[in-house]
């Protein structure tokens, strides 16, 4: 049965960007009943494509921050089908410091109790792939150990845009937490089969628009033969648009573009790359199409300028991913196919040390904790549990003490991230940084 012919499916959506996901989400049969942005720029574009498909995007989308009850009042919905968002990945990039809780923007956490109040019929969150390193191993254990006492069954995947249609990359980390009653009928999606496109096969129509030459424009297309690196949409501290990193213009250089920044148009008749370069400039037109606004999800048009544009096209999921997943949720929502066998996710231990330390009822020294967890089949060195407890430092309170013999003990504290706390640190910097988000 098609999604059209389908009950109508609501979702609630937070740090929606410009669209991606809720294109993506709105073609898997999912109807936004709010939606939450911080970016003026990007909101526009998100109402614009809203109020196009005959909805009421001024209604439907709030600018703002997303924590304020003002922008997003919980209580207003409760039991939606769907809560789902792309919360900031600076916190987690390993292009960044990867402050993670003490990052001012960070909301994954947050997003989860928000989830605890919604109550929700399925969560989908996804971030880069730096929250899947061991450096927030404990960080993601919190995260399953909280949904599980909200009544949740969650579970992490990292998933590969190219996988799914995409002609980027672009590893994207995916965590899907549904109800237990629910949870029995969700799969991941399958990869589609077949052979992928290169960015010479995606872009070779757009790159002749203005009247290169066939001969050359086909030349490039030829040298193009590889799927395009991550986009990086960057934040309004980047002066202006590029490709991405210099590890990142390297790639683009290879596949025949110019990663320097981004062109106002195709190249035109008589066109050739000046000494020295690789090729053209993409447009953003063609960046959107490298993140997947192609084919079923080409109808979506952004507002802005250029700079603006490209960040909104490159900080966005890619709507056909978005889809993917909107499918899989979907189909468990409406109990399609046979029931799994359950396997409890959150019991899977991300961090050994952190679970050992959260269990504890007193504190332990790192010999002690080694010795603990050889007993549950785990082999960890003292270094390697002194790194864990560096990292676990970073996001949770450590408590410390000497004993008379000069060995010193730990004690898990508090979680150190915003999870909705009115004194938290998070608001003075979120207000100092409030122009620079994004």
């Amino acid at each position: 049965m098609a999604a059209s012919d389908q009950p109508e499916l609501k979702v609630v959506e937070i740090c929606a960007g410009a669209g991606g996901q809720s294109l993506g989400l709105e073609q898997a049969g999912f109807m936004h009943e709010h939606a939450v942005e911080l970016d003026p720029n990007a909101a526009a574009t998100l109402r614009h494509n809203l109020n196009r498909r005959g909805l009421d995007g001024e209604k439907i989308v709030k600018i703002g921050d997303v924590a304020e009850l003002s922008v997003l009042n919980p209580s207003d919905h409760v039991d939606v089908d769907l809560l789902a968002g792309g919360v900031p990945c600076p916190p987690f990039s390993i292009a960044g410091k990867q402050l993670g809780a003490n990052d001012e923007r960070d909301l994954f956490a947050w997003a989860v109790e928000l989830c605890g109040k919604m109550k929700p019929k399925a969560l989908l969150l996804e971030n880069v792939r730096g929250l899947s390193g061991n450096r927030f191993s404990a960080y993601r254990q919190h995260v399953l150990d909280r949904l599980r006492s909200h009544g949740y069954v969650g579970e992490w995947r990292l998933l590969n845009a190219s996988d799914y249609g995409v002609v980027q990359l672009r590893p994207r980390f995916v965590l899907i937490a549904l109800r237990p009653e629910f949870a029995e009928y969700f799969r991941w999606p399958e990869p589609i089969a077949g052979e992928k496109k290169t960015v010479g096969d995606l872009l070779l129509d757009l790159m002749m628009n203005e009247g290169w030459e066939p001969e050359q424009a086909d030349a490039w297309a030829a040298k193009a033969n590889n799927i395009a690196p991550t986009i990086v949409g960057g934040s309004k501290k980047h002066g202006g648009a590029d490709l991405g990193p210099t590890r990142a213009k390297r790639a683009w250089a290879l596949l025949g573009v110019d990663a320097m920044g981004v062109a106002d148009k195709a190249p035109l008749h008589g066109w050739r790359p000046e000494p020295g370069k690789p090729g053209p400039k993409l447009t953003t037109e063609m960046v959107a199409r490298i993140q997947g606004w192609t084919g079923e999800f080409a109808d979506w048009e952004f507002l802005g300028r250029k700079t603006t544009v490209y960040r909104q096209i490159g900080n966005a999921f890619p709507p056909p991913v978005a889809k993917a997943l909107g499918d899989s949720i979907r189909n468990a929502l409406l109990r399609v196919g046979e029931p799994r066998a359950m396997i409890e996710e959150q019991d899977a231990v991300q961090d050994p040390v952190y679970t050992l330390l959260r269990a504890a009822t007193k504190p332990v020294t790192v010999d002690q904790i080694a010795s603990k967890l050889l007993k549950n089949g785990f082999v960890f060195e003292a270094p390697e549990i002194e790194r864990h407890l560096v990292n676990l430092a970073r996001d949770f309170e450590i408590a410390m003490a000497e004993r008379a013999n000069g060995v010193l003990t730990f004690k898990l504290g508090e979680f150190q991230a915003f999870v909705g706390q009115d004194a938290h640190s998070r608001h003075e910097l979120f207000d100092q940084n409030r122009a620079r988000i994004s």
